[in-house]
């Protein structure tokens, strides 16, 4: 899998006659996707590489974009495909819908936590002596930087007492899926429905559970789709815990208040997600805001008899997708929403557009 940022040697110039499933997509859709990154305060973080744009370049697309009456034409006049010459994979991931409480219970026992105070990223050069090379958070206590405990070591209880909890589920399988997805709508005792978005993490890798149990040779990777490993995490209560441990990853969370009922959880670029438009990518190596065309090898279920062939928007991220190869696909909210997800593991092809220069839009 390529590292760092992508950059021009690692695209390949295609034609948008060539893609296939281009000429069917709703463009529409992904107007309304691309549109929100414009004049929403969104990070502009489109300064690098083959992604370079300028303030003024950008405005001037956002107002072409505004004022475009046909979506398809938009993006063909404004920007030229690429295509990502290392081979792509995508899987799914929804906004999970599950019962809470603003209190403990007898019931509800199984917090998630809020972000601690102190909790910073460290960029590498910032490293301290000794510290794990994979580490990218820390916590600044006393002006000194020191390590976050892992998945492990929260669950033995080493952030206890700091008044973290957020919320409290009923079960350690809906907090780990919760922790997977990045959000979730928590239906409360009261009758009232709560929000949660991802707030900060402690850094340390993540580790696919589903993965170990293939490794261990507890089914094969088709047996642990989401639901699959949910199964398998109801039928061994005794192991749980410990293979939740073993994914050292941990989130921290909060209430977002910021979102309409009707629309997607908070992205990483601060943006409701958009259902079958929203691509999380590693932001690492791609910029949010690049519309990104995905081809990928399984059924359109909103297009019976389809391939996966689809105009995106890359506006979130998440601790398993790394490289320039990966993507994530954000299917909606709800059980419907997380069964599709969960279905999803599939090699995929990514072309991104990329502003024409002829428009004066690009470099």
């Amino acid at each position: 899998m390529a590292q760092g940022p992508i950059q021009s040697a690692d695209l390949t110039p295609v034609q948008f006659a060539d893609l296939i499933g281009w000429s069917t997509d709703q463009h529409a859709d992904a107007l309304v996707a691309f549109k929100r990154f414009c004049g929403s305060g969104a990070p502009s973080d489109a300064n690098r590489g083959p992604f370079q744009l300028s303030k003024d370049h950008r405005n001037a697309l956002c107002k072409a974009a505004q004022a475009s009456k046909d979506a398809r034409s938009f993006f063909e006049i404004h920007f030229e495909p690429f295509q990502v010459r290392e081979p792509g994979f995508v899987t799914g991931y929804f906004e999970p819908e599950v019962a809470g409480s603003r209190e403990k219970t007898a019931e509800f026992n199984v917090p998630l936590l809020k972000k601690p105070d102190g909790l910073v990223h460290v960029p590498a050069k910032a490293r301290p002596s000794g510290w794990p090379r994979h580490l990218t958070h820390g916590r600044k206590i006393n002006g000194q930087v020191i390590e976050m405990p892992d998945r492990g070591a929260i669950m033995d209880g080493a952030l206890d007492g700091e008044d973290l909890e957020l919320v409290w589920l009923r079960s350690p399988i809906d907090a780990y899926f919760i922790h997977v997805q990045g959000s979730a709508r928590l239906k409360l005792s009261d009758g009232t429905t709560m929000r949660v978005g991802y707030a900060g993490k402690t850094g340390h890798p993540y580790t696919g559970i589903a993965r170990l149990l293939v490794q261990r040779g507890e089914g094969s990777p088709e047996d642990f789709t989401m639901s699959g490993l949910r199964r398998w995490l109801e039928q061994n209560p005794d192991e749980r815990d410990l293979l939740f441990k073993e994914n050292r990853s941990y989130i921290f969370f909060r209430e977002v208040t910021e979102a309409a009922t009707n629309e997607g959880p908070i992205g990483a670029a601060g943006l409701p997600l958009v259902p079958g438009r929203s691509l999380a990518i590693d932001d690492s190596v791609m910029p949010y805001g690049v519309p990104v065309f995905v081809s990928a090898e399984f059924e359109d279920l909103q297009r019976p008899g389809n391939q996966y062939r689809r105009l995106m928007v890359a506006d979130d991220t998440g601790s398993a997708i790394k490289g320039q190869s990966r993507g994530d696909i954000f299917v909606g909210s709800g059980d419907d929403a997380g069964r599709i997800a969960g279905e999803i593991r599939h090699g995929a092809t990514f072309t991104v557009l990329l502003p024409r220069r002829s428009t004066g839009l690009g470099n």
